[in-house]
């Protein structure tokens, strides 16, 4: 455990943004199991709005840091072909 202050408020800060990270990485995985589910079913209209749920949440996460920008347009770019080719 820290003795200085700094360093006892470095670790409070990181703990709740470690929790913060970790909410924005469960709302990415929840809309991913979504859309994949939604890509199984004939509806276009769910896959649309699962899609566009699903680029908001990583965009998300790409705006805060949690995610490389790179990976958040290579998610979405996948994700784009699979909704444009089914």
């Amino acid at each position: 455990m820290p003795n200085i202050k700094s360093a006892k408020k470095r670790v409070l800060v990181s703990a709740k943004k470690r929790l913060q990270n970790r909410k924005t990485k469960t709302d990415v995985k929840y809309h991913a199991k979504a859309f994949e589910v939604a890509m199984t079913g004939d509806d276009t209209a769910a896959r649309e709005t699962t899609f566009k749920a699903y680029t908001s949440s990583v965009d998300r996460a790409g705006s805060k840091g949690i995610f490389h920008k790179n990976k958040v347009n290579r998610t979405k770019s996948r994700m784009a072909k699979r909704v444009n080719k089914a």
